[in-house]
């Protein structure tokens, strides 16, 4: 069973995202909040394994909670609940270490998949959200290298095991596809972070995301 909190401050959202994972019964709802210190304080008496986070709510923002968050428990998966106008918390999202961004009007069927996704350590961005997130790379991940440069230091197989992550394989699933063992896939993993001057893994979706899109431009 997939423990989840979802953090919002609007009453109504909470509930009808309730009512919407109770109709799976791989997921259940056992925690809620309607601000980040509301977060904190409920994550020492529930075990989560993961929050919905709404961006915008009083006290403690859902990114500034997500930063706590997974400082504290980094085994926890963080899903950003977002809306179009919300873009300029997209990259602090992602560098803190979410495994998502969702937005509030997602079908009942993509918001159950997202948990679930999330859950296996998976990386999951909704189309919707990409032209926002490469903005986000493009104004705000100043450290990061020409993209040119930084991808042609991958190997062969490392690019193939970035197209795989950014694909949304799990270590597990990567390993089987290429036959490798989980050992030897998340040491490779640790290498292209250090090549690529990242610190998370889903950064690896946001960078990948903006070289492709800036290669199909030229």
């Amino acid at each position: 069973m997939i423990k989840v909190m979802i953090a919002d401050d609007q009453a109504i959202i909470r509930e009808g995202i309730k009512k919407i994972l109770s109709l799976d019964n791989e997921i259940e709802v056992v925690s809620e909040a309607t601000n980040g210190y509301e977060v904190l304080e409920n994550l020492s008496k529930e075990f989560i394994d993961v929050i919905l986070m709404d961006v915008r709510m009083p006290k403690m923002d859902g990114i500034q909670a997500t930063n706590l968050v997974k400082k504290q428990y980094p085994h926890i998966k963080i899903i950003i609940l977002t809306t179009f106008n919300e873009d300029e918390y997209i990259f602090d999202g992602i560098k803190y270490g979410i495994s998502g961004y969702l937005l509030k009007d997602s079908e009942i069927d993509y918001i159950v998949k997202s948990i679930k996704d999330a859950f296996m350590n998976k990386m999951l961005f909704d189309s919707s959200v990409t032209p926002k997130l490469i903005n986000a790379l493009n104004n705000g991940n100043k450290g990061i290298k020409d993209d040119a440069e930084i991808f042609s230091t991958l190997t062969d197989r490392e690019h193939e095991i970035l197209e795989l992550v950014v694909d949304g394989k799990s270590n597990s699933e990567i390993s089987k596809i290429l036959f490798l063992s989980v050992g030897t896939v998340k040491n490779y993993i640790s290498k292209i972070l250090k090549k690529l001057s990242l610190q998370r893994r889903t950064q690896l979706s946001a960078i990948f995301i903006k070289n492709q899109t800036s290669s199909e431009r030229k």
